[in-house]
């Protein structure tokens, strides 16, 4: 098994709190809406469901940026800015980043 880098953790919780985010947005979405409206609580349990998750997103994205030596305050401006696109082309290149540094990491041990 795999050990995950610091990196890659902050890469997976951004992951999961936008499908999170996306998980909540469907629920304002037909045909799922009227049961949503319909509940008080629920719309306010949803809503504030979104506020976190868009909040983590960010905080996450934030992480796994200056754990990969990157600019926070550029990639989390660039992720709130055109969200939810720039956060999935965002998170990509984390990986790929990621997945750099650790062939990096495993040539200079390796010698």
């Amino acid at each position: 098994m795999r050990q995950s880098s610091p990196a890659q953790q902050a890469i997976v919780a951004a992951t999961f709190s936008l499908l999170a985010f996306g998980g909540c947005v469907a629920a304002f979405l037909p045909p799922l809406v009227d049961r949503t409206t319909a509940s008080m609580p629920l719309t306010v349990m949803l809503g504030i469901a979104l506020a976190v998750s868009f909040v983590l997103h960010l905080a996450f994205i934030g992480i796994a940026a200056q754990r990969l030596g990157r600019s926070v305050v550029a990639w989390v401006v660039l992720a709130f800015l055109f969200f939810p696109i720039a956060s999935i082309v965002g998170l990509v290149l984390f990986e790929w980043f990621s997945d750099e540094q650790r062939q990096q990491s495993l040539g200079q041990t390796a010698r």
